[in-house]
């Protein structure tokens, strides 16, 4: 990742802390509201940062263990900024049956990732979930809003590149307005 991208990661958390200290300020002092804070948090920022954790285990004058045991309890939340493009791939009954385990380990082998992980960039993360209510178009795998059901592993690379030349197309769009200005 270059300079530019670390830069913005860290100016994007130093963002999130701020808020969520300030949002820490509208509640009690009361350890029943852990979940709901942790919920909250993970709602508006996507993701639970080690920080904030810390962040919300002063607040309610508990141990950051303790904050981390019970985030870690639930499948809900996630430590990890998750990517722009977030994947889930279905490993519900019928689409394990028809193969969403390979097109599990294409997505990984593809993007260089496991399943729970977000690429260096940012741009993707991956998730293996149970079922998503499609069976009828088993294997199932979910790009941001948009279902791709029937999916095969040949479709994978093709998913990935697509995004891969927007992103180029966006990346040359922005220099053209760079050099015109």
């Amino acid at each position: 990742m270059n300079m530019e991208g670390m830069e913005q990661q860290q100016e994007e958390e130093k963002a999130m802390l701020h808020d969520i200290a300030a949002m820490l300020r509208e509640f009690e002092k009361d350890r029943g509201k852990l979940i709901p804070i942790l919920q909250i948090i993970q709602g508006k920022h996507r993701y639970l940062a080690p920080k904030a954790l810390k962040m919300v285990a002063q607040h309610l004058d508990i141990s950051s263990c303790e904050v981390y045991g019970v985030a870690t309890f639930y499948n809900q939340f996630r430590f990890t900024p998750p990517g722009k493009h977030e994947i889930k791939v279905c490993l519900g009954t019928a689409c394990h049956v028809k193969g969403g385990g390979i097109i599990l380990e294409n997505f990984e082998r593809k993007l260089e990732i496991n399943a729970g992980e977000t690429t260096p960039d940012r741009e993707f993360s991956i998730e293996r979930v149970a079922c998503v209510g499609c069976c009828a178009l088993a294997p199932v795998a979910i790009i941001g809003e948009t279902v791709y059901g029937h999916m095969a592993p040949s479709k994978v690379e093709g998913l990935i590149m697509g995004f891969e030349i927007e992103r180029e197309k966006e990346k040359r769009e922005k220099e053209k307005i760079e050099q015109t200005q």
